[in-house]
């Protein structure tokens, strides 16, 4: 019988390092559950997986479309859930990496999903509050944040194409499969300060010239992603390039706060573990012993 495991938790805890060893020791595949790694774009911002960084581990969902096309959480559904049936009738264990909770939702729960009917519908000219706006408009009670922008333009666009409201009734909790949850999490200051550092980095490596030849290519999917977000301003004259690295810091920030939140009020049964940053190899071990013993 397969074993999947679930591995949840804001950004720079670790995710994909202990994915990467938790395939390892139990020889299985790996399925991506994050938005930003599906694109094939090398995508700095996203922080993706290199394949150095995968060690021989097969990986699912990444790397399938390019920025320029439409592909919506009802795509990712019907994707992945191929996959995994796949990979369950062949008796192989997965391990899913989630960083976009409501893609694990899609992947796991009974969440059901219309296919969203394909249209020119262009929202990434529109300023975050600006979609909170439209939101409002269609339903006042949406509850959508003003800066989780995905969920903002994927409410709108279900909307207009289907004249239908998603309401709280269509994100039903009820698991499809049997798999178990690790969450990892740290101390709050000590992720912003990861999350302040890896936007330097990402800056050091060439962040600004590879945002700037996407921007010129006109992508829509490109201010969907922080950094680009960001960066698409400070092109249109609109930040400086300082407001603008500021600005992605502070977003980063906001998505991390706001993954915990998810993870903590829409799932249950996670078996949360403390990333030790000064010696990583401990909390792998922690995460190892107790699945060991829920085996």
């Amino acid at each position: 019988m397969s074993k999947i495991i679930l591995i949840v938790g804001p950004t720079a805890t670790g995710k994909t390092a202990l994915s990467i060893a938790l395939a390892k020791k139990y020889n299985a595949e790996i399925i991506n559950a994050d938005s930003t790694q599906i694109y094939k774009e090398p995508l700095i911002a996203t922080a993706k997986i290199t394949e150095e960084e995968k060690e021989g581990i097969i990986h699912h969902m990444i790397d399938i479309k390019s920025l320029k096309d439409e592909y919506s959480i009802y795509d990712y559904q019907k994707d992945a859930r191929k996959i995994l049936d796949k990979l369950i009738s062949e008796n192989k264990n997965v391990i899913i990496v989630g960083g976009s909770g409501l893609y694990v939702k899609a992947l796991l729960y009974d969440y059901n999903l219309e296919k969203e009917s394909s249209s020119n519908i262009d929202l990434s000219n529109y300023s975050n509050q600006e979609l909170k706006d439209m939101a409002d408009e269609i339903d006042i009670n949406n509850n959508i944040h003003v800066n989780n922008r995905h969920r903002l333009e994927r409410y709108i666009k279900y909307n207009k194409n289907t004249g239908k409201i998603i309401t709280k009734s269509d994100e039903i909790n009820k698991k499809i499969y049997d798999f178990i949850t690790i969450g990892l999490n740290a101390p709050r200051e000590e992720i912003y300060k990861r999350c302040d550092k890896r936007v330097d980095e990402m800056f050091e490596n060439g962040l600004l010239e590879e945002a700037k030849s996407i921007y010129d290519k006109h992508f829509k999917n490109f201010t969907t992603i922080i950094g680009y977000r960001e960066l698409n301003e400070y092109f249109n004259n609109n930040l400086s390039l300082e407001e603008a690295k500021d600005m992605m810091k502070k977003n980063t920030r906001h998505y991390a706060k706001r993954q915990i939140t998810f993870y903590k009020h829409q799932f249950d049964n996670i078996e949360w573990f403390e990333t030790n940053y000064n010696d990583f190899n401990i909390t792998i071990h922690n995460v190892m012993d107790y699945l060991d013993k829920t085996q």
